[in-house]
């Protein structure tokens, strides 16, 4: 359940939404980013991308016997479509 007035950012090193509390980028991340970057995805992009390999890191620390392919959950959905 979401909580009122928390942004949806990272909750690092758990990767986890600090708004709502599931896996970070959120539906309403992706949204709010979707708009923030508006006209420059490739920025967006290289932005997630710089997230991905930050959160791959910590995840990889938590948890050393896993390494986590975070590609789908971080770059897949920025991508144009068409």
């Amino acid at each position: 359940m979401p909580r009122p007035g928390r942004p949806h950012l990272p909750m690092r090193p758990l990767w986890r939404c600090r708004g709502c509390g599931v896996e970070w980028p959120c539906q309403p991340a992706k949204l709010s980013l979707l708009s923030e970057y508006q006209g420059n995805r490739t920025g967006l992009i290289i932005y997630l991308a710089q997230q991905m390999v930050e959160a791959r890191d910590q995840l990889h620390q938590l948890n050393p016997d896993k390494m986590p392919d975070l590609t789908e959950r971080f770059l897949a959905w920025a991508r144009p479509r068409g």
